[in-house]
C-alpha cells in the first residue's frame, strides 16, 4: 500500500507528459495551418508561396525526409514546390518533371482520387518506377495525397521518410488538411486571377471603345490600342495587326520590341497571300496557334530574327470574309491559354467593328457632303430661276413703261426741235418790221434764250430717249436659248463687234487690241447673246476709258490698249477684260453696279450697262463679276462662269 501513491504520481506524470506532447503537436499543427492561411491571404493571385509553406509544414509535421506539391495540367504532372534534400537529388527531381501521368500508374490512381502510401519502397509489390525514384531521392516510404476540387483532381502532395513504415492515420488526416488548404489556395488564386483578368479585359475593351469614339474617321488609333492591350493582357512579346488588301497582308499596327527587330517586321510587309501561311491557317475564321516556331519552317526565320518562340493568330472576319488578322507572340514555347485565345478573338472582333464604323462614318460624311453640294446647287438653280422670272416680270413692266414714255418723249423731242426752227423763222418774219432798237434787242435776247432752252430740251430729250431704248433692251425677255458655247469664240466676236462699232461711231478712234485666250478654256452652258451683251458693255467702257486718257495725255506718248483673256478654272471659265485707261476712283467703284449710276457725260451713258451685266453674270448664270482698278493706270473686270448653268432648256 505504501507504493500506491508513487504509482499514481508516476501515472499522472506520464499522462501529463502525453498530454503536453499532444498539446505541442496540436500547437505545431495549428501554427502550421495558421502559417498556410497567412500565405493564402498574403498571395491571393499566386498559390506558389502557399505550396512552398505546405511542403515545408508537411515534411516537418509528418517527420518526413522530403515533401513535394504537384499539379495536374492536361495529361502531365508538374512540380510546383518541394523541400530540398541534396543538390544532386534536387536536380534529379526537377529534371524528372513535367512527366506524363500515364507513365506512372501510381500517379494515375492518385489522380483518380485515391490516397496511396508505400510503407517500404523496396517491397516486392512496389512498382519499379516508384522504387527507382525512391532510390534517387533517398527515401524508403512515401504517402501520396490527392488534391480534389469539387470531385476533380487538380494535383497531389507527396511526403517521404527515410525509414520504412506506414504513416499513422492522424498524419494521413493532417496531410488531408494540408491538401484541402492547397485546393483553397488554388481556387482562390483562380478566382482572383479570373476576376482580375475579367476586369483588365473590360478596362481594355472600354479603352478601345473610347478610342473608337474619339476617332470615328480614322481606324489607326484603334489598331494601335488593340495591339498594345492585347500584348499586355496576353503577356506577349509582341502583337501586330494586319489588314488584307489587293491580295496581300499589310502591316497596320504593332508593338515595338527593339529597332533591329522592328525593322525586320516592317520590311516583311506587305506580303502576298501566297507567301503568308497565316492567311490559309485561319481562313475558316477560327483562331490558330504555333506552340513552337522552331517546328514550323515558314515561321522559323522571322521568329528567330524577332526573338519569339510561339504564335497565336486571330482572324478579322467580316460577313464570312477574312479582312485581316491579329498575331500575338511570346518568347516561351507552349500553347496559349484558352482565355487568351478568346481574348485575342474579342480584340479581332473589335477591330472589325472599328473598320466598319470608320467605313460607315466616311460614307455618311461623303454622302452628306454630296447632299450639301446638291442642296447648294438646287438653291442656286432656284435662285437663278426666280431671278429669271423676276427679270422677265420686271422686263415686261419696264417695256410697258418705256413704250408709254417713248410716245410723249418723241413729241417733246420733235416739237422742241421744231420750236427751235420756229424761233429762227420768227426772227426772219420780224426782220423787215420796223421796231425800235431796244425792242428788237429784247426780242432777239428772248428768242435766243428760247432757242437755248429748246436746245437743252433736245439734248436731255435725247438722253431720255437713250435711257428708254436701253430700258427696252434691258427688258427684252430671255436672251435666246442657253447652249454649250465656245467661250473663246464668244469673246473674240464681242471684241470685234465692239471695236468696229466704236470705229463706225468715231472713225478716228484707235486702240491696240490684245488677246490672251487659253486653248483649254473650252465651252460653257450659257445664254450667248446675254454674255455677248456683257462683254460688249465692258469692252465699250474700256474703249471710253482709254479714249478719255488719251485725250488727257495727248502729248505724253500714251498708247491705249484693251486686253481680253480667258483661263480654264476647272468647273469654271474665267474671262478678263483689261484696259490701261483712266481707272475708277474708290467712291465710284462702290456704286458702279447700281442701276442708272454713270460718270459719263449726258447723252453718252445711261447707267444701266454694268447693272445689267451684273444681273446677267451673277443672277442669271450663277457666276461672279469683280473689278480691280487703280486710278490713272488700269481697270480689269474678271468674270467667272460655271461650265454648267443648272438651268433646263425651258428655263
Amino acid at each position: 500500500m505504501t507504493d500506491r501513491p508513487n504509482d499514481i504520481a508516476e501515472e499522472l506524470a506520464a499522462e501529463n507528459a502525453r498530454l503536453r506532447s499532444e498539446l505541442a503537436i496540436a500547437r505545431d499543427r495549428q501554427s502550421a495551418s495558421a502559417e498556410i492561411l497567412r500565405n493564402i491571404a498574403a498571395s491571393p493571385s499566386d498559390a506558389r508561396p502557399v505550396f512552398a509553406a505546405i511542403a515545408s509544414s508537411s515534411r516537418r509535421l509528418l517527420d518526413g525526409f522530403s515533401a513535394t506539391v504537384l499539379r495536374f495540367i492536361g495529361d502531365e504532372l508538374h512540380l510546383v514546390a518541394f523541400t530540398p534534400t541534396s543538390p544532386e537529388a534536387d536536380e534529379g527531381l526537377k529534371a524528372s518533371f513535367p512527366r506524363k501521368i500515364a507513365d506512372f500508374p501510381t500517379f494515375a490512381l492518385v489522380r483518380g482520387g485515391e490516397t496511396i502510401q508505400f510503407p517500404d519502397s523496396e517491397a516486392d509489390d512496389v512498382p519499379e518506377l516508384n522504387r527507382a525514384l525512391a532510390r534517387l531521392r533517398g527515401f524508403r516510404s512515401v504517402l501520396f495525397m490527392p488534391l480534389m476540387n469539387r470531385g476533380t483532381p487538380v494535383g497531389m502532395i507527396s511526403v517521404t521518410r527515410a525509414q520504412p513504415g506506414a504513416f499513422a492515420p492522424d498524419l494521413v488526416q493532417l496531410l488531408q488538411t494540408f491538401a484541402d488548404q492547397a485546393v483553397i489556395a488554388i481556387e482562390n488564386a483562380r478566382l482572383f486571377n479570373e476576376t482580375r483578368e475579367a476586369l483588365e479585359r473590360q478596362t481594355a475593351t472600354a479603352d478601345i471603345l473610347k478610342v473608337m469614339a474619339a476617332s470615328p474617321s480614322n481606324v489607326q488609333p484603334v489598331f494601335d490600342a488593340i495591339a498594345a492591350n492585347a500584348n499586355r493582357l496576353i503577356g506577349g512579346f509582341s502583337t501586330a495587326v494586319l489588314r488584307y488588301a489587293d491580295g496581300a497582308a499589310h502591316l497596320a499596327a504593332f508593338t515595338p520590341t527593339d529597332p533591329a527587330g522592328d525593322q525586320v517586321l516592317q520590311a516583311s510587309f506587305p506580303v502576298p497571300f501566297a507567301q503568308f501561311p497565316p492567311y490559309s491557317l485561319v481562313a475558316n475564321g477560327t483562331a490558330a496557334q504555333l506552340p513552337d516556331t522552331e517546328l514550323e519552317p515558314a515561321a522559323r526565320d522571322i521568329a528567330r530574327a524577332r526573338g519569339y518562340r510561339s504564335m497565336l493568330f486571330a482572324p478579322l472576319m467580316s460577313e464570312g470574309e477574312a479582312i485581316g488578322i491579329i498575331i500575338a507572340t511570346r518568347r516561351a514555347t507552349g500553347a496559349f491559354a484558352d482565355h487568351h485565345v478568346r481574348l485575342l478573338q474579342t480584340f479581332a472582333d473589335q477591330a472589325v467593328i472599328a473598320i466598319k464604323n470608320v467605313s460607315l462614318f466616311n460614307e455618311v460624311a461623303t454622302r452628306t457632303g454630296e447632299l450639301a453640294r446638291s442642296l447648294d446647287d438646287l438653291r442656286a438653280a432656284q435662285d437663278r430661276l426666280v431671278q429669271t422670272e423676276k427679270l422677265a416680270s420686271l422686263g415686261q413692266l419696264t417695256a410697258g413703261i418705256a413704250h408709254e414714255i417713248k410716245n410723249p418723249l418723241n413729241f417733246v423731242n420733235n416739237f422742241a426741235s421744231l420750236s427751235a426752227e420756229l424761233t429762227d423763222e420768227l426772227n426772219e418774219v420780224l426782220a423787215p418790221v420796223g421796231l425800235a432798237d431796244d425792242v428788237r434787242a429784247e426780242i432777239g435776247e428772248l428768242t435766243g434764250l428760247l432757242k437755248d432752252n429748246l436746245g437743252k430740251i433736245v439734248q436731255h430729250g435725247r438722253r431720255a430717249d437713250s435711257i428708254v431704248k436701253n430700258m427696252l433692251l434691258h427688258s427684252r425677255e430671255g436672251g435666246g436659248e442657253h447652249r454649250l458655247s465656245d467661250i473663246n469664240a464668244v469673246v473674240e466676236e464681242s471684241l470685234n463687234l465692239a471695236y468696229h462699232g466704236a470705229r463706225a461711231e468715231k472713225p478716228q478712234f484707235d486702240v491696240t487690241l490684245e488677246r490672251d485666250f487659253d486653248p483649254a478654256a473650252g465651252s460653257a452652258d450659257v445664254f450667248p447673246q446675254e454674255i455677248t451683251r456683257v462683254l460688249l458693255n465692258l469692252i465699250s467702257n474700256g474703249f471710253h476709258a482709254v479714249a478719255k486718257r488719251k485725250a488727257e495725255n495727248a502729248a505724253a506718248g500714251y498708247a491705249p490698249v484693251v486686253t481680253a483673256a480667258t483661263r480654264d478654272r476647272g468647273d469654271h471659265i474665267e474671262i478678263r477684260i483689261r484696259d490701261n485707261g483712266t481707272g475708277i476712283p474708290d467712291a465710284v467703284k462702290e456704286k458702279m453696279f447700281n442701276p442708272f449710276f454713270t460718270t459719263k457725260p449726258a447723252g453718252e451713258g445711261t447707267g444701266l450697262g454694268l447693272s445689267m451685266s451684273h444681273d446677267i453674270v451673277v443672277k442669271q448664270h450663277g457666276g461672279t463679276i469683280d473689278v480691280a482698278t487703280e486710278p490713272g493706270k488700269f481697270t480689269e473686270f474678271t468674270i467667272r462662269l460655271p461650265r454648267k448653268s443648272g438651268l433646263s432648256d425651258n428655263s
